[in-house]
């Protein structure tokens, strides 16, 4: 498990951690809980998904990634597979961001936890979700 030491790594950072991750044959878990990477490094972090073969474990929670973050990060799971797990925990993605990962969650059948708790969904985005990943027994949904 890799943790960066720094108090907040913030887009920069995540930045270039996707360098590390692209390259990356063993790291299964990054957690970058709480370290204000917004849209832009959600969009770095996605990038590196897109390439990245062993990363099963996803946690990106509480940092601000909004919707714009999430239709990044939706956009590589699409691709992606092998993660298992995402955390976006507290992320401000709103029905626009839930909406784009739905789409994901459509065709990527490898996932198989997400937690979008404290995101601002609606009904709306709230519907495409589950109704994204109704029928997948086991799948582990929280939101």
């Amino acid at each position: 498990k890799w943790r960066d030491a720094a108090d907040k790594i913030g887009e920069e950072g995540a930045a270039r951690i996707r360098g590390g991750l692209e390259r990356n044959g063993v790291l299964t878990t990054l957690n970058l809980l709480g370290n204000n990477i917004r849209a832009e490094g959600a969009a770095a972090i996605a990038e590196a998904l897109r390439g990245n073969g062993v990363l099963t474990n996803l946690d990106i929670e509480i940092n601000d990634i909004g919707p714009g973050g999430a239709e990044a990060i939706a956009e590589a799971l699409q691709g992606n597979e092998v993660l298992k797990s995402l955390n976006l925990w507290d992320n401000s993605i709103g029905d626009e961001g839930a909406k784009a990962l739905a789409s994901a969650l459509r065709v990527n059948e490898v996932l198989q936890s997400i937690n979008l708790e404290y995101n601002n969904l609606g009904d709306e985005g709230k519907g495409a979700i589950r109704d994204a990943v109704s029928g997948r027994v086991g799948f582990e949904l929280e939101m």
